[in-house]
């Protein structure tokens, strides 16, 4: 679990909710549904109609990552792939074809079956950065989901505002919904502005934080098959690998 997520959502939250209270405001008067319903819904409509189904879908799946990050053992990787250069020059590339079976990524599971395969240094590195490209291609389209709710939820929330005013001018003979009216206004304006800049924001960036982490992952595990491609000594191969952590 991704602690430092939740404290940082948490600070934020208490620190808007403490400085109403400091201000002699009371939180309930930024509980407003109508606000909330105006503000959400707008930005959740906006967000679909430009993204397509799959896309959509797939950025709501992956917001568990700003709590609970994909798991990535780039060292687990290194000693992987340096034991398969220490079998692959005692042996020959044949000898890692048993290894095969035992990969559960995909693309890793594909890259060794091209290097088994006879694959040439150069054909194996295209076709594998060509996948590398489209997966992160991919995810950086479902990352943008959240990057794209933070552009329309303060523009939604004006727009809430501004019904609200409306609202206001309406009922001018009627002191009694006036407040309300201004409520809402204001509330949806603070729930636009929060929204994107509290949740909306910082979740697509820390998506794509992810997302480099898991592309740096494969490139590093190519640049390994890459080496063995090449007869590499298994220490250089290792070396150049440990240059991906950071």
């Amino acid at each position: 679990m991704d602690k430092i997520s939740i404290v940082g959502l948490s600070l934020g939250l208490a620190a808007i909710l403490l400085g109403q209270v400091l201000e002699g405001g009371h939180v309930s008067s930024l509980l407003q549904p109508t606000a909330f319903l105006i503000v959400i819904g707008g930005t959740l409509g906006a967000v679909m109609l430009q993204s397509p189904a799959h896309v959509f879908v797939g950025g709501i799946k992956m917001v568990k990552w700003v709590f609970f990050p994909p798991r990535v053992d780039p060292e687990q990787i290194i000693e992987q792939i340096t034991q398969w250069s220490h079998v692959a020059r005692k042996e020959g590339l044949l000898a890692l074809e048993a290894q095969i079976v035992n990969i559960d990524d995909p693309f890793m599971r594909k890259g060794l079956q091209l290097l088994v395969d006879g694959a040439e240094p150069d054909r194996l590195r295209d076709v594998l950065e060509v996948e590398i490209g489209a997966y992160e291609e991919q995810m950086k389209l479902a990352a943008k989901v959240w990057e794209s709710a933070g552009g329309y939820s303060p523009t939604i929330g004006i727009l809430g505002a501004v019904m609200g005013l409306i609202h206001v001018m309406e009922n001018l003979t009627d002191p009694s919904k006036l407040g309300a009216g201004i409520a809402v206004a204001f509330v949806a304006t603070i729930y636009g502005v929060g929204a994107a800049n509290l949740i909306f924001l910082p979740v697509a960036k820390k998506l794509l934080a992810n997302i480099g982490r898991l592309v740096a992952l494969r490139e590093m595990f190519l640049d390994g098959l890459v080496g063995i491609a090449n007869g590499d000594n298994p220490r250089i191969i290792e070396s150049r690998m440990q240059g991906y952590i950071v």
